[in-house]
């Protein structure tokens, strides 16, 4: 296990510094921006040491096979390398430093899988430039049609077809059918290994989610000349709406988190015009998540008209429940001896679900944080991780 660590030390080292912020100490590796071009040129020299062909999907995916790429029954691992605003070092390149280290594991014992392994790197997980969670995925599926991804925009303007250089392929059914199952390491982001000895857990489930954005409009004034009485102000509709959604989350034991807004014209002296915020809402129940964004939004036009506002909600996405195959999690569980642990997070492997037996392996994160500088996991609980995801490969590829 020690040569392990070392091993994980060295290839984690190599990517540790790649769009690391000096001040937040967090992560900005945003899709198909310098820091993440740069992993995944990581991602093919990797793959080249291995001899790996690396194939792509259109969509920005990346495949490295180890085994024929136009055979069919593959087993896929991997996870992605984009990160959130400020966000942790071991959110998606854990996945995929893993898988590697995985491969290496399995070559030295002299497996020979009997059908081929692949280890992916999937675009835009986060949604952090192009607003769309798990992108590569939703494409790559058929869940995200290609027209609507290639006009999505990140904040400065530019298109996901002009960051990706062309208009993306979509869905790859072709592609998709070589996969027989899809296996994603992750690290905990949550901490209920911390209380238990194991360094690694199987997914049950991911709970249903999505993304809404409430558009609030009002009249903007000047700030030392326009009464109280007389104001318009949509910043008090959209501050009231905060509240609610965290009230009515916590009635419901579900989560509501608005972490992104947008003002206009965005100036200290002025009564804003227009406030957008974006409501980030799960539940262990589909029925729940819809009866909380319902309530929420219910209660934000209530206040819109004492306001003298306006409010708009829009969907941007919606995830629903994914029960991983349970067979398979079974499986892994009595293999692995770990527990069975439910996530309120999206990944690619829930969008991957809905097509092929999938499930996820979780490593151990002390802190319990994520999205964050903060998030952590030791070396030696990462090589466990990898020595667990090899078993899971030659369990399913042997």
């Amino acid at each position: 296990m020690s040569d392990l660590v070392g091993r994980f030390r060295k290839l984690w080292d190599e990517i540790a510094p790649v769009g690391r912020d000096a001040g937040s100490g967090g992560y900005l590796r945003y899709a198909l921006t310098e820091p993440e071009l740069r992993l995944r040129g990581w991602f093919r020299d990797q793959a080249a040491h291995r001899g790996l062909p690396v194939v792509e999907d259109g969509n920005g995916n990346l495949f490295a096979w180890w085994g024929d790429p136009d055979a069919g029954d593959a087993v896929l691992t991997g996870s992605h390398f984009d990160s959130v605003p400020h966000g942790g070092a071991y959110d998606g390149p854990l996945g995929i430093v893993s898988a590697f280290l995985a491969v290496d594991e399995l070559r030295a014992a002299d497996v020979t899988p009997a059908r081929p392994v692949v280890v992916g790197a999937f675009v835009e997980e986060e949604g952090g430039r192009f607003g769309v969670p798990c992108l590569g995925s939703r494409l790559l599926s058929g869940a995200l049609p290609a027209e609507r991804a290639a006009v999505l925009r990140d904040a400065a303007g530019v298109s996901f077809a002009e960051a990706l250089g062309g208009v993306p392929a979509g869905a790859r059914p072709e592609l998709l059918g070589r996969f027989r199952a899809f296996v994603e390491l992750h690290v905990e982001q949550g901490r209920a290994l911390a209380e238990t000895s194991s360094p690694v857990a199987v997914a049950s489930a991911i709970w249903p989610h999505g993304r809404w954005r409430f558009d609030f409009a009002g009249e903007g004034n000047h700030a030392g000349t326009t009464r109280m009485a007389d104001r318009r102000d949509p910043m008090l509709t959209y501050a009231f709406t905060v509240l609610a959604a965290n009230k009515e989350a916590r009635l419901r034991d579900a989560h509501a988190t608005v972490g992104r807004v947008s003002v206009e014209p965005n100036a200290t002296n002025a009564v804003p015009s227009r406030v957008s915020g974006w409501l980030d809402a799960r539940a262990a129940e589909p029925e729940t998540l819809t009866g909380l964004v319902e309530a929420v939004h219910h209660k934000a036009v209530e206040r819109a008209r004492r306001d003298g506002t306006t409010v708009t909600l829009t969907e941007e996405s919606a995830t629903p429940l994914v029960a991983f195959d349970g067979g398979l999690a079974g499986r892994l569980a009595r293999l692995l001896d770990a527990p069975v642990l439910p996530t309120g997070a999206g990944h690619d492997a829930g969008v991957l679900a809905a097509h092929l037996p999938t499930a996820m392996l979780f490593v151990r994160n002390p802190t319990g944080v994520s999205h964050s500088p903060a998030e952590s996991a030791t070396d030696e609980d990462c090589a466990a991780g990898v020595t667990a995801l090899a078993r899971v490969l030659k369990e399913l590829a042997c």
